[in-house]
Protein backbone atom coordinates (compact mmCIF):
# COMPACT_ATOMS: atom_id res chain seq x y z
CA UNK A 1 0.00 0.00 0.00
CA UNK A 2 2.83 2.53 0.91
CA UNK A 3 4.59 1.31 -2.12
CA UNK A 4 1.57 2.79 -4.28
CA UNK A 5 0.99 5.79 -2.48
CA UNK A 6 4.83 6.94 -2.95
CA UNK A 7 4.68 5.73 -6.77
CA UNK A 8 1.59 7.61 -7.07
CA UNK A 9 3.16 10.93 -5.59
CA UNK A 10 6.62 10.15 -7.48
CA UNK A 11 4.36 10.48 -10.66
CA UNK A 12 2.11 13.20 -9.61
CA UNK A 13 5.54 15.10 -9.42
CA UNK A 14 6.67 14.32 -12.11
CA UNK A 15 3.22 15.59 -14.42
CA UNK A 16 3.40 18.69 -12.23
CA UNK A 17 7.09 19.75 -13.23
CA UNK A 18 6.68 18.21 -16.70
CA UNK A 19 3.62 20.67 -16.57
CA UNK A 20 5.22 23.56 -15.35
CA UNK A 21 8.44 23.39 -17.74
CA UNK A 22 5.59 23.23 -20.47
CA UNK A 23 3.69 26.55 -19.52
CA UNK A 24 6.85 28.42 -18.96
CA UNK A 25 8.35 27.42 -22.51
CA UNK A 26 4.92 28.50 -24.01
CA UNK A 27 4.67 31.82 -22.03
CA UNK A 28 8.58 32.64 -23.19
CA UNK A 29 7.56 32.49 -26.84
CA UNK A 30 4.33 33.61 -26.44
CA UNK A 31 3.87 36.51 -23.72
CA UNK A 32 0.22 38.49 -25.28
CA UNK A 33 -2.89 36.53 -25.21
CA UNK A 34 -3.96 38.24 -28.27
CA UNK A 35 -0.76 37.15 -30.40
CA UNK A 36 -1.07 33.69 -29.66
CA UNK A 37 -5.59 34.00 -31.01
CA UNK A 38 -4.07 36.16 -33.71
CA UNK A 39 -1.61 32.94 -34.53
CA UNK A 40 -3.95 30.23 -33.30
CA UNK A 41 -6.07 31.80 -36.38
CA UNK A 42 -3.96 32.44 -38.82
CA UNK A 43 -2.75 28.66 -38.50
CA UNK A 44 -6.50 27.77 -38.94
CA UNK A 45 -6.67 29.34 -42.16
CA UNK A 46 -4.15 27.73 -43.49
CA UNK A 47 -4.79 24.41 -42.36
CA UNK A 48 -8.06 25.15 -44.24
CA UNK A 49 -6.72 26.09 -46.97
CA UNK A 50 -4.42 23.34 -47.66
CA UNK A 51 -7.33 20.73 -46.62
CA UNK A 52 -9.16 21.80 -49.35
CA UNK A 53 -6.44 21.93 -51.75
CA UNK A 54 -5.31 18.67 -50.81
CA UNK A 55 -8.63 17.46 -50.90
CA UNK A 56 -9.14 19.03 -54.92
CA UNK A 57 -5.85 16.92 -55.88
CA UNK A 58 -7.15 13.99 -54.12
CA UNK A 59 -10.26 13.80 -56.30
CA UNK A 60 -8.68 14.82 -59.25
CA UNK A 61 -6.40 12.19 -59.08
CA UNK A 62 -9.33 9.50 -58.17
CA UNK A 63 -11.40 10.92 -61.03
CA UNK A 64 -8.61 10.65 -63.65
CA UNK A 65 -7.65 7.09 -62.65
CA UNK A 66 -11.65 6.35 -62.97
CA UNK A 67 -11.31 7.72 -66.07
CA UNK A 68 -8.45 5.64 -67.36
CA UNK A 69 -10.43 2.55 -65.75
CA UNK A 70 -13.33 2.99 -68.17
CA UNK A 71 -12.34 0.55 -70.59
CA UNK A 72 -12.23 -2.20 -68.11
CA UNK A 73 -15.50 -5.03 -68.81
CA UNK A 74 -18.40 -5.42 -66.93
CA UNK A 75 -20.09 -3.85 -64.60
CA UNK A 76 -17.75 -1.96 -63.04
CA UNK A 77 -16.81 0.28 -66.18
CA UNK A 78 -20.08 1.50 -66.50
CA UNK A 79 -20.72 2.32 -63.17
CA UNK A 80 -17.12 4.37 -63.71
CA UNK A 81 -18.79 5.70 -67.14
CA UNK A 82 -21.65 6.97 -64.64
CA UNK A 83 -19.74 8.96 -62.21
CA UNK A 84 -17.41 10.57 -64.77
CA UNK A 85 -20.60 11.53 -66.81
CA UNK A 86 -22.11 12.69 -63.29
CA UNK A 87 -19.04 14.74 -62.77
CA UNK A 88 -18.81 15.91 -66.68
CA UNK A 89 -22.59 16.94 -66.50
CA UNK A 90 -22.03 19.10 -62.91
Amino acid sequence: MAKHIISRITQDNENGSRRAILEDLFYDFNRRRGQVYWLNFVRGIFFGVGSVLGATVVIALVVWILNLLVDIPGGVGDFVQYVIDSVQNR
